[in-house]
Parts: structure tokens; sequence; C-alpha cells
């Protein structure tokens, strides 16, 4: 009788009371408020297209292929904006199948075409890295040109940087202890000479304690994401630079060290990547870049150009 029960049950769950419990089962794992912000919108979004009252025992593979047919016809979403919708509703939904309110099935992302990730070019950089006059300048404008300075020396999310405080710089040992992170794991990265010189003088001009934030408004308090993000697009327009992204310098980042022969293990670490699929992901893209100069410092064509034994008519 009580299997039977059960079994009603794991039938008669609707949608809405499986997501209560999806989440409450992320708050148990301690995930992130922004993963869990993701999922939510991910589900409302899925709601659009299937009732919160709906059964989950409904929701078969024929329903995840008309959702994606949906959002094709219905937004602007492109592969790529629809593969991150079906991620977090795949999250939901292999939780609900574990726990046996969905018959078990595949859930499978779309083939998408992988694009050039854009960059910062030479020229814009030279644009965005001449340092301002600080006797006239504002702070704020000192406070961007500084952190675009670090965006390019580290590679760091935007996320991280905000929340990144005055003790937080390691200025004798010459490191940066990161302490929010997408993975929510410390990490300590390495300050570059030049980095180390411009943090050194910025805290000067910036003073605050130690466990105040490194880059703060115009009256010492906290800056947001999206407060940085819109600073840095007025500067970079007043820079005379089109491209604004933050994110961008943590793609610069990663193709300049990518073409200067940085080792692509030590780059993961620092990007805090858990795998290497981005980094495998950012070599392919900047192949055409990785070809440019290659038989200069091909250490075959350095040989054979340079060899006594070799001529080109025995060649």
């Amino acid at each position: 009788m009580r299997i039977k029960l059960e079994a009603v049950q794991c039938k008669t769950k609707t949608v809405e009371e499986g997501f209560k419990e999806f989440v409450r089962y992320c708050k148990v794992k301690n995930l992130s408020d922004r993963t869990l912000d993701f999922y939510q919108e991910c589900f409302e979004r899925f709601c659009k297209f299937h009732s919160k009252d709906g059964l989950l025992w409904d929701i078969s593979q024929r329903t995840i292929e008309d959702y994606i047919l949906y959002l094709k016809a219905n937004t602007s979403f492109n592969s790529v904006s629809i593969n991150t919708s079906l991620r977090g509703i795949r999250a939901f939904l292999y939780y609900q199948m574990k726990a046996g309110y969905v018959q078990e099935f595949k859930i499978q992302l779309l083939n998408q075409e992988k694009k050039i990730k854009e960059t910062y070019t030479q020229e814009e950089l030279k644009l965005l890295l001449k340092k301002p006059d600080t006797k006239r300048c504002t702070f704020a404008d000192y406070r961007d040109w500084v952190i675009v300075n670090y965006l390019l020396s580290t590679g760091n999310r935007v996320n991280t940087i905000v929340n990144l405080k005055v003790g937080n710089i390691d200025f004798e040992n010459g490191l940066i202890m990161l302490e929010k992170t997408k993975n929510r794991k410390q990490q300590i990265i390495p300050m570059s000479k030049t980095l180390h010189r411009i943090l050194g003088e910025y805290i000067q001009y910036r003073k605050g304690g130690l466990n105040d934030y490194l880059f703060c408004t115009i009256y010492g308090e906290k800056l947001t994401t999206n407060a940085i993000g819109n600073s840095i697009r007025k500067y970079n327009i007043r820079r005379g630079v089109s491209k604004t992204s933050i994110h961008l310098f943590r793609h610069t980042f990663a193709k300049n060290w990518i073409l200067a022969g940085g080792d692509i293990f030590r780059l993961q670490k620092i990007l805090g990547h858990s795998s290497m699929d981005i980094v495998r992901e950012y070599v392919n893209m900047f192949s055409d870049d990785l070809q440019r100069d290659f038989d200069k410092f091909n250490p075959l064509e350095q040989i054979v150009s340079n060899s006594e034994y070799i001529s080109m008519g025995r060649l």
C-alpha cells in the first residue's frame, strides 16, 4: 500500500512544488546566490512555456524539444543563449529524475559554432593605458585607469574585483588574495611588477584601511558590478575606444598570455577555470594569431636557417 502511495505522489507533484524542493537542495549544497538566481531565471522562462501547475511526471524529452522550438520562435535567443537556458532547466530536471518525479531521459544541448572571442587591440590598449594626470583628473577617472591595468594584468572577473579589499594585496610577497571567485574557492595569484607599482601608488592616493574595498566609489563605498561596468564603459568611450565590455579584458589577458608563449596550465589556474576546456577554447579561437611569426620562433626553422650543414641545394 505504501509503495502505491509513493508512486501516486511521484506522479502528482507539480512543477512549482518540484522547483521549491530543488531550491532547498541547492541551498543545502551551499550554492551561491548568483547560481540560485540563474536557476530561478531559467525556471521562470520555462514556466512561460510550461505551466507551474503542470505535473512533473508529464515532462518528457518531447517537452524539451518543444521548449527549444518555443525559444527559437518566441525569443531572439541564438544557440548559445538557448543552451544557457537549457543548462538551468537540465539541472532542475535531472534532480527530479534522480528523485523519481520525472522519467529519465537525456537533455542534449544544441550544436553551436564557436565564435572568435573579441579582444582589445594593441592600439586600443595604448589609449586605455595612458595614465591620466592625477593632479587634474577626478578620482573616478584615476580609479578606472587603475582598474583597466588590474584587469589586463590579472584577467579577473568583475565580481572578483568588486570584492577585493586593500588587505588582499600582499605587497611584500607580490601576491593577490582572491576571496570571491566564481567557484567560491580562495585563490592566490602573483602580481606583476608594473601592477605592484600602480597599486602601491593608488593605495596611497585612495587611503583606507585593510578591510576597506580596494576599488570604491568617491565616497569610499563598495562598487557594484553594474556600477563598475558602466564606469569602465564611459571611461573607454572618453578614450576613443568603441569596445566597452569589461569582460573583454579577460579575453585579452588570455589571448596575450597565449601569444607570448605562456603555459596554458598556469593560465587555467590564474583564470580560475576548473578544467582545461575553456583554455583549449581560447587556444583554438586565437589560432590565426598564433600562426603569426610562426617561422620566426619555430625551433626547426631557427636550427635549419642557422645550420652550416644544411644548404638550399641539399635540402
